[in-house]
């Protein structure tokens, strides 16, 4: 199937967390296609192949609010900021330090480089797209934290879409079901649990990182110009199922 066209030719767009073979990275790559200057962001020193040096990259830990600043100060202006920096460990999630760390990273990160970036959206009327995911609305007994720190981001969306609309700021969120990822390698594992998901998705399969890229530059189009506050799944059916 090809992908859907889009333009954002001249626009400036920032994906936070597309180091990696992921849904980040595929974000990226589509909104490059799509004719946007993009830059990202990610924690190893430089990005996975194929995307070394198909962008602009900052390494940038979304826990260091200085190092989050000097980020913004280096980039004075942008249309699109993108929110992916997350983190999990299926099964380890229990521990109180860790659950600490998840939401940190996942939660906490996605306010402070949205608050670091909101002068530069509102300068250009820009928006914010956050990715949430179905465990915001589903128990996720081996995922808690990561679940909870995703139920975080989609409240927060709906907070700060209400508080900048006045400043013309759209902000929304997608939250993916189950996606063919690095982050979704050791759940992969299980034969039974990857069985198990598509059989319960209505479209019968894992997702793949393009599904939901292609959901996120429509939030980011002048297409979803009356659109904020909304939290939109992208997981094949799975959360009506």
């Amino acid at each position: 199937m090809a992908a859907p066209h889009w333009n954002f030719e001249g626009a400036r767009v920032l994906v936070i967390g597309a180091s990696r073979a992921g849904i980040g990275a595929a974000i990226a790559r589509a909104f490059a296609a799509a004719g946007a200057a993009v830059t990202i962001t990610g924690l190893e020193e430089e990005p996975a192949e194929p995307d070394r040096g198909r962008f602009a990259y900052r390494r940038l830990d979304v826990t260091d609010g200085a190092a989050i600043g000097d980020l913004a100060a280096a980039l004075p202006e942008l249309d699109v900021l993108v929110n992916c920096a997350a983190i999990t460990a299926r099964g380890e999630e229990m521990d109180p330090a860790f659950f600490a760390r998840v939401v940190d990273v996942n939660l906490f990160g996605t306010f402070r480089t949205a608050l670091a970036f909101h002068p530069h959206l509102r300068a250009s009327g820009g928006c914010v797209v956050n990715l949430a995911s179905m465990y915001a609305i589903f128990g996720s007994p081996r995922n808690p934290a990561y679940g909870a720190s995703k139920a975080g981001v989609a409240q927060l969306t709906r907070s700060l879409a209400i508080a900048w609309a006045p400043d013309g700021i759209r902000v929304n969120a997608v939250a993916p079901g189950f996606v063919v990822t690095e982050q979704s390698a050791r759940s992969r594992t299980d034969p039974a649990h990857v069985a198990a998901v598509a059989a319960r998705t209505p479209l019968g399969r894992w997702g793949e990182p393009e599904d939901i890229a292609g959901a996120v530059l429509f939030l980011a189009s002048s297409a979803a110009a009356f659109v904020t506050g909304v939290c939109l799944p992208v997981d094949g059916g799975y959360s009506v199922s």
